[in-house]
């Protein structure tokens, strides 16, 4: 007998089910997310397998040394998307981007599936959010509108499947996945029992044809892919488009990549003609002339196997109301209040009365701890209104003893900060001091730094 459909409140955040409706997730904590889906029918995103058929498939069972000569790698030709990918995307492999609305992954996909089209190989893509006149029209916009490239504008999974089945392509584009839908489902587009069945269907597909399949993924407030998180566990490389408006520069960071690196970036410049290729990506994050107040310090950071150069601007001034504002740009908020605590409970700075605002040239994101040094180098200079020394670097972690701890990789940051003219680097002791044209600074302690550049305020 056929399984009947019943329902099931799932959430819209983690995908939990429960058997009925509460205020509150179980699995999440999120409140207000329980939507009530149909569930229980036929599992995946297609209809059910032929009554009456008994015959099952045979599981194949290989040895682990066996040798299998792994298909090439799809070269974008990119420079940019290629090493974020790890040299290329992968033949029968399903990517997942996600990034805020507007943020150019549209336009990034459009231009490389036509560059790829032009190489020869057959490209697919398929928009469900857009006419095929306005992508016609975009593709004007970025000189790509003779490339060979196969569109379709469909949201329907099954003519989607149906489509690709028959035209056999060799890189696919699908943007994105919240608008599809299967009929096998009577939740409503978007849902995460229509987002996890698409998906896993286009996924079970891409690995079957040889097809790379690239998925474009909507983002919630919080900067994670809309629906559920299972998505991310199919797929085998999840990436974030990542940037301000404001600015004309994007970065595409790597989440997971079961075939390269996952601490790799790509930062492209948005143009006229669409996005390229940064050429001198720590010049986007640097003020264009030196500063002559304080509250600046160029932080020399690691994006997996590259250096980039950052620079740090803090503002410390007397609150006009009773509780100072804390205000975070380009930070982890909790790391600023725990390097403002060692500041007072170890240097015998107190800002308390004071509005701190910090904030990362540029849009920039550090994601790492040893932004530490380079944060209170800013936070020191502006409360003396004394600039940190001219053409310096800063980067080391600050422990909660007030100790200056080594970080990795601080030869290729020196070696950055020596070839963008930069002349001191104030770092952590056991960093290389013999680095030409640069002056080394060792800081063992916090306190170091304060001596050095904020020497009134220990008096104060």
């Amino acid at each position: 007998m056929a399984k009947t459909a019943t329902t099931a409140f799932v959430c819209q955040s983690c995908g939990e089910v429960h058997s009925k409706w509460s205020g509150k997730c179980n699995g999440c904590g999120e409140w207000n997310t329980l939507v009530e889906e149909v569930t229980g029918g036929v599992p995946g995103g297609l209809a059910a397998p032929k009554t009456g058929s008994k015959r099952s498939g045979k599981v194949e069972f290989v040895a682990l040394n066996d040798t299998a000569e792994a298909p090439a790698r799809i070269v974008m030709g990119v420079d940019e998307l290629d090493r974020v990918f790890g040299g290329g995307i992968v033949p029968s492999s399903a990517t997942l981007i996600g990034g805020d609305p507007g943020i150019g992954k549209s336009t990034l996909l459009l231009q490389v599936a036509a560059r790829l089209a032009r190489n020869g190989l057959k490209t697919v893509y398929v928009s469900g959010e857009e006419a095929a006149p306005q992508i016609q029209d975009r593709a004007k916009r970025l000189k790509v509108a003779e490339s060979p490239v196969q569109l379709a504008t469909e949201t329907d999974l099954r003519k989607i499947i149906s489509a690709l089945k028959a035209a056999e392509p060799d890189f696919v584009v699908i943007d994105s996945i919240q608008t599809l839908w299967s009929d096998s489902l009577e939740a409503a587009p978007g849902s995460v029992a229509q987002v996890r069945a698409c998906a896993q269907e286009l996924t079970r597909w891409a690995k079957k044809s040889g097809a790379a399949l690239v998925l474009v993924g909507h983002v919630t407030k919080e900067g994670t892919i809309a629906g559920p998180r299972v998505v991310e566990h199919m797929v085998d490389a999840v990436f974030y488009f990542e940037g301000e408006r404001g600015h004309q520069f994007r970065i595409l960071r790597a989440v997971k990549n079961r075939f390269g690196p996952t601490d790799e970036i790509g930062i492209f410049e948005m143009h006229q003609y669409g996005l390229a290729p940064a050429k001198e990506p720590s010049a986007l994050f640097l003020s264009a002339d030196g500063e002559s107040e304080g509250g600046a310090a160029v932080f020399a950071a690691m994006e997996g196997s590259r250096p980039v150069l950052a620079e740090v601007q803090a503002l410390v001034a007397k609150s006009a109301y009773g509780t100072p504002r804390r205000s975070v740009v380009g930070w982890d908020s909790g790391r600023l209040a725990m390097l403002l605590a060692v500041l007072e409970a170890r240097c015998g700075i107190t800002m308390a009365g004071m509005d701190v605002y910090l904030s990362v040239a540029g849009g920039y994101k550090i994601m790492e701890p040893a932004g530490d040094l380079s944060a209170a180098a800013a936070l020191l200079t502006s409360l003396s209104a004394n600039p940190a020394p001219e053409r310096s670097v800063f980067f080391g972690e600050v422990a909660l003893s007030g100790a200056v701890r080594p970080v990795a990789r601080m030869e290729q940051r020196l070696k950055e900060a020596e070839r963008l003219g930069f002349e001191r680097a104030f770092v952590p002791e056991g960093a290389p001091t013999a680095v030409d044209g640069l002056t080394v600074t060792p800081i063992k302690r916090l306190i170091d730094l304060v001596e050095l550049l904020a020497p009134d305020a220990l008096n104060a």
